[in-house]
């Protein structure tokens, strides 16, 4: 589905009855409402409102932080790079500690800003917010973020924000609303692209490969693969658009397909990808070893548009370290790859 039928539906939604149950249908509710909320706001302040979106972390959240956006300016806000905005929010990552570390320090000085303009909105959500204890901290330390939620949530962003603002019993609480996991897969949703040119398509969501060190698996949840047809169609919606680049995205997209009621290997979606018309290039990320079939390498090789690059993380060169690690290769198994991928 593209912007322009995103927004019929949205003009077509009839904000007197109450809120339809299915999605995106009931997102495209509170965007209506929260679109009539915005107009009230301008005339009251006689001037656009403002919102930062800052992300950090991996192309998933940033493909996440596109969603965001896209929503925030169907509502109307204007984006801004400076935090001293009527909205701010950050989509976090938990992989990288420094990350976290930035976090933090950044919601430190929201709180002044927050004092000069108390109206301001903050909001967090992203990997660490699905980190019990990062949210006790919060919720102790940091009395003026407004809403946080998680990444199995992203679509319901106008819904929570319609809480805060429309909902008179939530405005002054902190809105807290993070899920373990989901099978719900919510696409259909606004999106701002950060090129015109190429875009990111998730898809597929979550891990299920627990290696020792990593905590993906349990922030982004188990594995869940979009329908083909699906991905495809939001493929020709984007080159209807301009875009010539695709890159489609997964915590481990050697591995699509496996949870779909009728499997599809990521070779065989890479094919349906390729037969769009007017799409130039294919990049993906991130493939892990174990799972790069012979398959996938022939269907690269023989692809006009799959560009020649992939990323396929070694992680050590010490067999040892990789059974420690739970990676489920070895040294020799990754050079025999990068053997055969030459």
């Amino acid at each position: 589905m593209n912007y322009d039928t995103i927004k019929e539906e949205i003009k077509d939604i009839d904000i007197t009855l109450p809120p339809p149950q299915e999605e995106p249908e009931r997102q495209y509710y509170f965007i209506k409402k929260l679109q009539h909320w915005m107009e009230l706001k301008k005339e009251e302040k006689g001037r656009e409102l403002t919102c930062c979106v800052n992300t950090f972390g991996c192309q998933m959240n940033a493909r996440d932080s596109e969603k965001i956006i896209g929503i925030l300016m169907t509502i109307g806000y204007k984006v801004v790079e400076d935090e001293d905005a009527d909205l701010v929010i950050f989509n976090t990552c938990t992989v990288r500690e420094n990350a976290n570390l930035k976090v933090y320090g950044r919601l430190g000085q929201l709180k002044k800003i927050k004092n000069k303009n108390p109206e301001m909105i903050t909001m967090l959500c992203g990997c660490m917010m699905q980190e019990e204890s990062v949210v006790e901290k919060i919720k102790k330390s940091y009395r003026n973020v407004d809403i946080i939620f998680g990444t199995h949530n992203i679509f319901k962003f106008a819904e929570l924000l319609s809480m805060k603002v429309l909902d008179r019993a939530e405005s002054k609480k902190m809105i807290i609303d993070v899920w373990k996991d989901t099978t719900e897969i919510v696409e259909e949703l606004p999106v701002e692209r950060k090129y015109h040119f190429k875009s990111g398509v998730n898809i597929m969501f979550g891990c299920n490969n627990f290696c020792s060190y990593c905590i993906v698996p349990y922030v982004r949840g188990r594995e869940k693969s979009r329908e083909p047809e699906a991905i495809v169609e939001e493929i020709k919606a984007l080159v209807a658009d301009g875009v010539t680049e695709v890159m489609l995205l997964g915590q481990n997209v050697n591995s699509y397909g496996k949870t779909l009621e009728h499997p599809v290997t990521f070779a065989q979606l890479l094919k349906q990808v390729e037969a769009i018309e007017g799409l130039k290039r294919i990049r993906f990320m991130t493939s892990h070893p174990k799972d790069l079939s012979d398959e996938l390498i022939q269907t690269m090789a023989e692809s006009k548009k799959v560009c020649h690059h992939l990323h396929l993380p070694m992680q050590s060169g010490s067999s040892r370290i990789l059974k420690i690690m739970n990676r489920r290769y070895d040294k020799e198994k990754y050079l025999e790859l990068v053997s055969k991928i030459r």
